[in-house]
């Protein structure tokens, strides 16, 4: 067995504002969009091989299979990057909940929250 592709699925009240961080911020693209009632409940963006999916609390309350197993709070993504200082630019006007240090795995990195309160730590490995 193989596994071929690990996607993180997180979770908003607002998708829309998921989708416009990764995409303006970090160039990705927006491959899937589904609205409902007007207001976009899920989304797929891609760069390049990774791929990250935002889903409305909302549209998950409606799958009563999955629903009751789910409990709201934080996601934690760790993204390595080659070039931090141009991920900080990015994240420019974003508060860093823990700001560029290096870290005792060899690691230069940085913590910012997307619209949803996810934590998101980019790396940098020397």
């Amino acid at each position: 067995m193989t596994v071929k592709k690990l996607t993180p699925n997180l979770y908003t009240d607002d998708v829309e504002s998921c989708v416009k961080f990764w995409v303006e911020r970090m160039n990705f693209e927006k491959t899937v969009g589904v609205p409902d009632e007007g207001k976009l409940v899920f989304a797929a963006l891609a760069a390049g091989n990774i791929e990250l999916m935002y889903g409305s609390w909302e549209s998950l309350e409606q799958d009563a299979a999955v629903s009751g197993s789910v409990r709201k709070g934080t996601s934690f993504l760790f993204i390595e990057v080659d070039d931090l200082d141009a991920v900080l630019n990015a994240m420019n006007g974003i508060p860093l909940v823990s700001p560029v240090h290096e870290t005792f795995y060899g690691a230069t990195e940085f913590t910012v929250k997307d619209p949803a309160g996810h934590l998101i730590t980019f790396a940098h490995f020397a």
